[in-house]
């Protein structure tokens, strides 16, 4: 990359989102975890690792029971979206070695949080789009750690996987050099001249999340390698990475703009028998934020837990 391009790159992005958050975060390498704080004793643990340009936002309405502890991922580079809590960095906080803005670099903060932070025995580990890209590396450097966690895949970026045709056309063209410009420019247009054909129907929580996309990462290079590294880690990965998945689900959407829902579904059936794989009626690519009605219960995650 020429060093013209880095310089405009790595052009700070403020933060332009974030919401009221009662509990603790940790400062994770460039990344963080923040533990929510619960009303009642926790009868399960969730994880939630958000998508490419998301927050961590996209689960805290999807997990809102008294009894659910959510820790929360924000892969390396992103912002915090949080207000009113300052980061503490932890003991057990140990370097990581990948470069950060990587689904290897996330993968790493997701199995020091899931080593160091449940207080029960149920865990969910719930990743959407290139969040399920990163539990997937992750069961791959630590499978011990997986033995006995259940796995939410929401129209998940796959090994094998593809983006959706409009998206690699809209891609191709871009250089290093243009991101600052592309970036500018999506966010100069009102979301509805894209909102539908990306996002599907809009409801209000949609709307939320969904309409400062372009100022979730510090960075505009974090945007860039975001992007490289996934698609390099999607035609790179074999399906036998999941060999390792023990427990759980992959949610497939009905329709989907972001990533190509034909080889999403050709990579799924590769997994084992043990992980079941629900087509949802959902009408885009954001399926829990659509309905929860398609999110498994709990129930199963005792059967994990107790292997």
């Amino acid at each position: 990359m020429k060093a013209s391009h880095i310089r405009k790159l790595i052009k700070p992005i403020n933060s332009a989102y974030s919401e009221m958050f009662s509990g603790r975060v940790y400062r994770v390498g460039e990344g963080a975890v923040s533990v929510r704080n619960h009303s009642g004793e926790a009868k399960q643990t969730v994880i939630g690792v958000h998508g490419f340009l998301e927050n961590h936002c996209y689960f805290t309405q999807t997990y809102d029971a008294p009894t659910t502890e959510l820790i929360l991922l924000t892969c390396s580079n992103y912002h915090i979206p949080v207000n009113g809590v300052t980061p503490e960095t932890p003991e057990w906080e140990v370097p990581i070695k990948h470069l950060e803005g990587t689904v290897e670099y996330d993968a790493c903060i997701l199995n020091q949080a899931l080593t160091n932070l449940p207080s029960t025995r149920n865990i969910r580990i719930h990743g959407h789009s290139r969040g399920g890209a990163v539990i997937l590396e992750a069961i791959a450097h630590r499978p011990e750690l997986y033995e006995n966690v259940e796995v939410v895949l929401e129209a998940p970026a796959l090994p094998q996987g593809k983006v959706y045709p409009l998206v690699s056309t809209i891609l191709e063209p871009v250089s290093h050099g243009m991101w600052p410009w592309v970036v500018r420019l999506i966010n100069s247009a009102p979301a509805s001249a894209y909102g539908q054909t990306f996002f599907g129907k809009m409801n209000p929580r949609k709307k939320q999340l969904l309409s400062k996309l372009f100022y979730a990462t510090r960075d505009h290079l974090t945007i860039v390698r975001n992007i490289e590294n996934l698609l390099e880690w999607m035609s790179r990965t074999p399906t036998d990475i999941y060999s390792h998945v023990r427990h759980g689900t992959f949610l497939i959407p009905g329709v989907d703009h972001i990533l190509d829902r034909p080889a999403m579904l050709a990579s799924a059936q590769q997994s084992p028998t043990t992980m079941r794989i629900i087509e949802t009626s959902a009408p885009s690519h954001f399926i829990t934020l659509d309905s929860k009605e398609w999110l498994p219960g709990f129930e199963s995650l005792t059967a994990a837990s107790q292997g």
